[in-house]
């Protein structure tokens, strides 16, 4: 498994895209924003479920959790049945949501990708994009790396998406 883990807009999405492209074998991607709109709807914004703040803030409750697990659990089945995973996901627990992770992995073999970008141009981006609450990239782009333990940290800041891709499959061997 590859997991990239960076703030919203960071360019975590068009790595994964790149990713797919470059490495010689299928992967396959799962990411936070996939499982977010396979939510019932009356989970959003609302008291257990996922609350996305008008500053740009995101929290998360008891049901989110618990469905969260299971959606992990059933990635990581797929990837010890022989599938390539490759997730994007965002942190905003940092250590605590790698920590998640890694019970869930076990002893899966997995490179931890630290994806960097400068809140700026991330904000930039969160703009161009809109689909993001204004704010999000900017309050998430040091809370998702707290405390979170890498094999490899890329910074999209000034580097193309295609390059990023490459250096993590120069990674893998």
């Amino acid at each position: 498994m590859i997991i990239l883990n960076g703030a919203s807009s960071s360019g975590k999405s068009g790595i994964v895209r790149c990713l797919q492209s470059v490495l010689p074998d299928p992967w396959l991607t799962f990411g936070c924003d996939s499982f977010v709109d396979a939510l019932p709807a009356r989970m959003r914004d609302a008291d257990g479920g996922i609350v996305f703040d008008a500053d740009g803030g995101v929290s998360v409750g008891e049901d989110f959790r618990t469905l969260e697990a299971a959606w992990a659990q059933g990635v990581v089945t797929m990837a010890r049945a022989g599938g390539r995973i490759i997730i994007d996901d965002v942190f905003l627990g940092g250590a605590a949501s790698q920590t998640r992770w890694r019970n869930t992995l076990g002893d899966l073999p997995t490179l931890w990708v630290g994806v960097h970008c400068d809140p700026t141009v991330a904000a930039g981006r969160e703009i161009a994009r809109g689909d993001r609450t204004p704010g999000m990239a900017a309050q998430q782009a040091q809370i998702v790396h707290e405390g979170v333990e890498y094999d490899l940290t890329i910074d999209t800041t000034h580097t193309e998406s295609l390059a990023c891709a490459r250096t993590i499959a120069a990674r893998l061997g």
